[in-house]
């Protein structure tokens, strides 16, 4: 069988801060400092940010700090580095020839 490889480069991030949002709308801020083919991660230093109980999609200034946590990947839904984005080739879509 052979082995799948990853279209996620998270490599790269180690040891820099990262956000993290999750099904249901949490979202985190860390340090990523691991993570494996399932995309569970481990962030350390990590802040989550609380959601106004009125309104669940509006994010309130309050945080609460979580320290050292493992994500789950099957809950995450996104990974954004916060020095900044580039822009991928999508890897779905066949080289023309």
């Amino acid at each position: 069988m052979a082995k799948k490889e990853s279209i996620l480069e998270l490599e790269k991030y180690i040891d820099k801060e990262v956000n993290v949002k999750f099904q249901g709308g949490r979202e985190v801020r860390g340090v990523l400092k691991g993570f494996d083919q399932l995309v569970n991660v481990v962030l350390d230093d990590c802040v989550e940010f609380l959601r106004d109980p009125n309104d669940p999609y509006r994010l309130t200034d309050q945080t609460r700090k979580l320290g050292l946590v493992v994500c789950r990947g099957l809950q995450v839904s996104l990974i954004l580095p916060m020095d900044g984005m580039q822009e991928i080739a999508n890897p779905f879509i066949a080289p023309e020839e």
